[in-house]
């Protein structure tokens, strides 16, 4: 999810809920304790440099239930972000503490956001040698000939 899109969510929204992957709602008096750009220059297995941006935000739950964060005021967060870090409209990446700090994606139904899982990957899997996956054909889906001509090899 880009930043335009959360921030479209969020002026229709009465409240912010996120849930997690396994389907567990993060507790409703969580906090966006911050809201930035994380920039990760590297240079992947197969020698390219790379430069990958996203916006971070960090979903955070203390002892604190009486006050819950609204739309409206994430909303300020993001545009105050976006001002003062000239953040753009950049994927989003949210870290969530679990057994260690998770890092997922996000998605939304319009009334609900979404953490999504996130994969590590070979980013140069050609030139690592990895083989790309074979593409799977059922026997049913084959064009069959209707004659067998000697030497053609059909039989």
């Amino acid at each position: 999810m880009k930043l335009s899109e959360i921030k479209s969510h969020l002026s229709h929204l009465d409240t912010i809920s996120f849930e997690l992957p396994n389907g567990t709602l993060v507790p409703g008096h969580f906090h966006v304790t911050e809201v930035g750009k994380i920039t990760k220059h590297f240079i992947d297995c197969g020698g390219s440099i790379r430069k990958e941006e996203v916006v971070n935000f960090q979903l955070w739950e203390a002892n604190d239930y009486d006050h819950r964060l609204h739309p409206e005021k994430l909303l300020k967060i993001i545009e105050l972000s976006e001002d003062k870090l000239g953040i753009g409209d950049l994927d989003i990446e949210v870290e969530y503490q679990s057994d260690t700090i998770g890092k997922y994606g996000l998605t939304s139904d319009g009334e609900k956001f979404y953490l999504t899982s996130k994969q590590t990957d070979c980013l140069a899997k050609d030139n690592c040698g990895i083989p790309q996956a074979k593409p799977k054909v059922r026997i049913s889906e084959v064009g069959v000939q209707s004659t067998c001509a000697p030497g053609s090899g059909c039989c």
